[in-house]
């Protein structure tokens, strides 16, 4: 997992819905989400639409956010703009939904899986990176983003975000072939 502090890793990427979004462009004052989502996985549909919530409520409140996909369209033509474009209005996501089609942006942020999270304070370094919460597709667990939700309002508050922060679980990325993380 990437560490604490590190600096958030600039991008410009194509938006599904067209043109380019920079992380200039989405960054928060106080908070910015990052997100690593794709179309197919059954963990991302599982908490899309708490998600889509989760993240109405704290655009409102100032957070950038942003969610990037980095699987290779190759393996999963579903991940493509298309798909992306076709998931973000039956959520009901409001935030940008980018490509990372040379995955080089997940790659600098470490992630691992779909969906993966990774929140910046304000001066852009890393203030908590790992799951959403303890559901899973086939957990009785809440999808209510407990995890993430703590991290942000610890940030909005001025605070350190609290606990241990435990890994995302989830689709691992589709690589290109060569692209695998050593």
């Amino acid at each position: 997992m990437l560490a604490l502090g590190t600096p958030a890793v600039g991008f410009a990427l194509p938006e599904a819905h067209g043109g380019k979004v920079s992380l200039d462009d989405v960054a928060g004052h106080h908070a910015t989400l990052v997100m690593m989502l794709c179309v197919h996985c059954p963990y991302v549909k599982h908490v899309q639409d708490e998600l889509a919530r989760l993240t109405s409520e704290y655009l409102d409140r100032g957070v950038g956010v942003v969610a990037i996909n980095p699987n290779d369209v190759a393996q999963h033509p579903e991940d493509g703009p298309q798909g992306m474009r076709a998931q973000a209005q039956q959520a009901g996501f409001r935030f940008p939904y980018v490509r990372d089609d040379s995955q080089e942006v997940a790659r600098a942020y470490g992630a691992a899986c779909t969906p993966d999270f990774f929140v910046f304070d304000g001066q852009r370094r890393l203030a908590y990176r790992g799951r959403m919460d303890a559901a899973s597709p086939r957990s009785d667990e809440p999808v209510d983003g407990r995890d993430l939700r703590a991290a942000l309002e610890a940030l909005l508050a001025g605070e350190t975000v609290p606990g241990e922060q435990l890994p995302s679980m989830g689709c691992g990325i589709k690589w290109q072939p060569g692209n695998e993380p050593a």
